[in-house]
């Protein structure tokens, strides 16, 4: 084994445990550790393609690096993987108490905290930083950003829930115990209004879009103001904060004990 694959290896087996992550905050701010990336994206130029296919190609074929198949857990790990089609690759965290529903996909370099779930066909993708206690709803997605290197991959803080069909995507940070609706689409190059302070949340100078903690996220639209679309009454698609989360909030999304 060459060096390089040695070093790759050692850095996956130390995001896989939780002592190394791709993205940390620090005095307040969230910071990439560009080399870890760096790393990452060297174990795909190194891989080599193998087959691990389950019976045989007629039954479940499955092609893919040689350094980058899907992690090994034990019982000893505590995070319970329901059976049913989930994937987790190397080098992803999956910190104890953190649930898993089929079928769902966690990318290499994610992190996912203690007592988050990620329900069915829920995706997280390379390089996620997912808080604790977070609940991913069913086929909501987080983003992976993992190019271009020094680029913030997508952050979900702790305590959040994200509704159902969600896409959070490149240059997102969703703060702590924010609510965001089903089916509400966020992206830096997206603006968001806030409703209830009357202003625009747009991206900032480090080209990141900031979900203020505890707001609540609906989908919305605004009008055209130039253009053909004008006349016709287009409107553009807009997140919308319609309140910050509340008493009455936090007993509508609750978890039931036992799911947990």
């Amino acid at each position: 084994m060459n060096e390089e694959l040695k070093r790759f290896n050692e850095v996956c087996d130390a995001l896989e445990r939780g002592e190394l992550r791709v993205a940390e905050k620090k005095d307040g701010e969230w910071v990439v550790n560009t080399w870890i990336k760096e790393m990452i994206l060297s174990g795909f130029r190194l891989g080599k393609m193998v087959d691990r296919s389950l019976d045989g190609n007629h039954g479940y074929p499955f092609f893919d690096k040689d350094t980058v198949l899907p992690r090994k857990f034990t019982l000893e790990d505590n995070v319970r993987i329901v059976p049913g089609g989930t994937s987790i690759r190397r080098g992803a965290y999956l910190a104890p108490g953190v649930i898993v529903m089929p079928p769902a996909f966690v990318n290499i370099g994610a992190y996912v905290d203690e007592g988050t779930m990620i329900d069915s066909h829920a995706v997280v993708g390379s390089c996620a930083q997912v808080g604790k206690r977070v609940h991913l709803a069913a086929n909501s997605q987080i983003g992976g950003v993992l190019e271009p290197i020094g680029a913030v991959p997508v952050i979900i803080e702790d305590d959040v829930f994200i509704g159902g069909a969600c896409g959070i995507y490149e240059g997102t940070v969703v703060s702590s115990r924010a609510v965001i609706a089903t089916g509400v689409i966020i992206n830096r190059a997206t603006p968001v209004y806030d409703a209830v302070n009357g202003t625009w949340i747009r991206a900032n100078d480090q080209g990141r879009i900031v979900i203020p903690e505890g707001a609540v996220v609906v989908s919305g639209s605004r009008p055209m103001r130039k253009g053909p679309g004008v006349e016709e009454g287009i409107h553009i698609y807009t997140p919308v904060i319609i309140k910050y989360r509340n008493s009455k909030t936090e007993a509508s999304i609750e978890l039931e004990d036992f799911l947990r």
